[in-house]
Parts: C-alpha cells; structure tokens; sequence
C-alpha cells in the first residue's frame, strides 16, 4: 500500500518569538524546536520515518509564516525516490509567507534512484516585504555505490507565480540533456538557491548580494560549475552542477551564510543536523 502523508506547519510570532504550531498526518514528522540564535529564529527538522518514496507515495508539506515570525527548516537526510515498477511519487512543498516573514527552506538532497518515477515540486507565495532564503538540490543515481541513473524519470519544478518558473522532465535515457555541453554536461549531481523577496530590491542591492554569492562560489570545490543571477529585482539565484553532491552542496552552505548575513544582518548559525 502506498502511503500518503502530510505535514502542515504554521509559524507565529509574538514578543519577538517565533513559535510553531504543526498538523500532520501518515508518517511525516516534524522535531522540537530550537533557538541557537535566539527567541526569534525557529530551527525545524522534518523527518520522513519510511526514508524514501515508492511508486504510489505522496509527500505534502505546506508552511505557512506569520508576519514578524522566522522559520528556519532542514531535515536529518536525503528525500530518496526509489524505484517503481509503473506509478509516480510525488513530493508537494508549498510554502506561504506572510508580509515581514521571513523562511529558510535547508533540505538535503533530493536523490533519484535508478528506474524511479518521480515528481519534485515546490512553489513560493511572498507578500510585500516578506523574503525566502533555500535551495533545491538533486542527485542522479548512486554513483559511489557503481548505480548510475541509467533508467527512470524525475519531473523538477519551482514555482513562484508570476515572477519564476523553473521546471525539467530529466529521463535517464536522454543523453543529450545529461551529458550535452548544453544540458549537463555528464554532471550528476544539480541545484537551485534562491533568495526571494516580495519588494523588488533596488539595483545596489542586487548587486552587492550577487557579488557576495560570487564570492562565496570562488571558493567551493573546482569540481562545482556555478553562477549566480538576478533575472527579476524580487529574485537572486544560485544554479550548480558538480559530478557528486557533497561540493555542491558545501558551496550551497557557504553561498547561503553570505547571503543571510549581508540581506539579513544576521549571523549564519548553521542547523544543528548539519553536524551530526
């Protein structure tokens, strides 16, 4: 039987605290509540109990952020669609922000597995000054393990209606999007960051947030490709490819500490889960 579970969660702010209230349903689960960096910061783990999606299963995950409140969400480990014989899982993300909230949305990688049928999305929701700092990131296969993604279909999508669109069919079988010089170039491993504002930032600013993430990708791993654009003055965006996601993902780290501090004046106190 598949399993079909949801996960709704809702930040508060009051007093300057960020407080979370959760619903969920099946096996999605979210962890206590922390504040490394103070009452206003709220530090979430999601955790998938089952460890991966089947053909047939459904994850659904909505967040909502009051206005004031600050949510920051990772998870303990990969999101793993496994093989199916015939019928899709799927991965829903939605999440909302209210005017003046503020979202860090940290998961680690998504990883496709050989012969998987699979569907990732995510969409984004701003009202005026609310902002959204995170990253989606996707694995290939299982190189180390000798399982390259040969057969299979993972169907990518961000969406931000009205201001971006991001979405890819990638089929283990079209070899020119995988190894093309215009597609993947052989890269297994890829990523999106974004920072997402609902007011358009001015020019100056854009500017000094991309140099601060060109800055932080000069020193990630030579074998990362990476830039960073502003293809609307509401939006900064990271794309990356690497061979595995280990560098991809600690020039994402690195990216993500720059910005916060210069968009947010803030430190960049990493998730705790990211040192277990």
């Amino acid at each position: 039987m598949p399993w079909h579970a949801s996960l709704d969660l809702h930040y508060q702010s009051a007093s300057g605290r960020t407080t979370l209230q959760h619903r969920h349903s099946g096996p999605l689960r979210i962890l206590k509540s922390l504040y490394p960096e103070g009452q206003g910061i709220c530090h979430n783990v999601v955790v998938h109990p089952p460890g991966g999606l089947v053909g047939g299963d459904t994850l659904d995950i909505g967040v909502r952020v009051d206005s004031g409140a600050h949510g920051l969400i990772a998870t303990p480990g990969a999101t793993r669609f496994y093989r199916s014989n015939g019928p899709e899982a799927a991965q829903r993300v939605r999440l909302q922000l209210a005017a003046g909230a503020r979202l860090e949305w940290l998961p680690l990688e998504t990883i496709a597995y050989p012969d998987c049928m699979a569907r990732n999305t995510l969409s984004l929701q701003l009202e005026a000054g609310a902002e959204c700092l995170g990253w989606d990131v996707c694995a290939l296969g299982l190189p180390a393990a000798g399982e390259p993604f040969v057969r299979g279909v993972l169907h990518q999508q961000i969406e931000w209606p009205g201001v971006w669109l991001e979405r890819a069919r990638i089929a283990a079988d079209d070899t020119r999007l995988l190894d093309g010089p215009v597609g993947l170039a052989g890269q297994r491993a890829l990523g999106t960051l974004w920072l997402a504002s609902g007011t358009p930032r001015e020019s100056a600013a854009r500017e000094a947030l991309l140099e601060a993430a060109r800055e932080a990708l000069g020193s990630a791993d030579a074998s990362v490709f990476a830039g960073a654009t502003s293809p609307d003055a509401r939006l900064i965006v990271v794309r990356a490819l690497a061979p595995q996601v280990e560098p991809l993902m600690a020039a994402f780290q690195a990216a993500w500490a720059r910005l916060r501090r210069l968009a947010w004046n803030t430190g960049a106190e990493p998730p705790r889960i990211w040192r277990v």
